[in-house]
């Protein structure tokens, strides 16, 4: 396991991982992305937030009925709607429509409902996940998970309250000006709440929890493969939009 942490570490700093790795399981590739996170804070990186894999689309219930990975957001790779990226320093970039939620107190319990989860939220924003797809082939479910679920990081909009019809949202992708997809979230996406509660449930089998201001982000809408530079917007109708600029 030494070898392969080294191994998945030096992956996610030069976004790429080698074709062949070894089998692992979900719950050691949970553990191996912790192991990974420490040597990002030992470098002196600072966790943001979390992300919440597999609950939309053709990838909700991948890896079995109802399991939900989580995966980690590196402070400084949580950027502000308007700011650009550089495609080259990524490489192989994916681009997401997703909702940011905004934690708003510390939380650490088994326990957690939906409505538990709503009650330490204080707000959501339109947002984008950043991801690079540092696997260029086959791997074991636990190995996506340790290799951090393709997380590079986030671009959040701004903050808005609750009170917010998320069945009913239509979510719209633009590039350039653009409409390239746009989806509904009825029957689309899990529950934001129930999956924020899972989320607390499952920090907490790892000694976790949630902390104030952290920012989750609760599934994809949207999703595209980015290899050429443009403006991407995201509309999320009465939540806002948000805007990347991919150079």
């Amino acid at each position: 396991m030494v070898h392969l942490i080294d191994t998945l570490w030096q992956g996610m700093r030069t976004g790429t991982l080698p074709t062949t790795l070894p089998e692992a399981s979900i719950d050691e590739g949970q553990r191996l992305q912790l192991e990974l996170l420490q040597k990002w804070q030992t470098a002196g990186e600072s966790l943001g937030g979390y992300k919440i894999g597999l609950t939309s689309g053709t990838s909700r219930n991948r890896f079995g009925a109802g399991i939900r990975p989580f995966g980690f957001i590196l402070s400084s790779r949580i950027h502000q709607s308007g700011d650009c990226l550089e495609l080259a320093s990524i490489g192989q970039l994916g681009l997401e429509n997703e909702l940011v939620f905004r934690v708003a107190q510390d939380i650490a319990t088994d326990s957690a409902d939906r409505h538990l989860a709503r009650s330490v939220i204080d707000a959501v924003a339109p947002g984008f996940e950043i991801n690079q797809r540092r696997l260029t082939g086959p791997a074991a479910d636990g190995i996506r998970v340790a290799e951090n679920l393709t997380q590079w990081g986030i671009v959040a909009g701004h903050f808005v309250p609750l009170d917010q019809d998320f069945e009913a949202l239509t979510v719209a992708l633009y590039r350039d000006g653009e409409l390239i997809e746009k989806t509904a979230a009825d029957g689309h996406i899990d529950d934001h709440f129930e999956s924020i509660a899972g989320l607390i449930n499952r920090l907490y089998r790892f000694g976790l929890g949630l902390k104030k201001d952290q920012l989750l982000i609760t599934g994809s809408y949207t999703r595209q493969t980015v290899d050429k530079p443009g403006t991407w917007v995201g509309d999320f109708e009465a939540i806002g939009k948000t805007e990347v600029v991919i150079i």
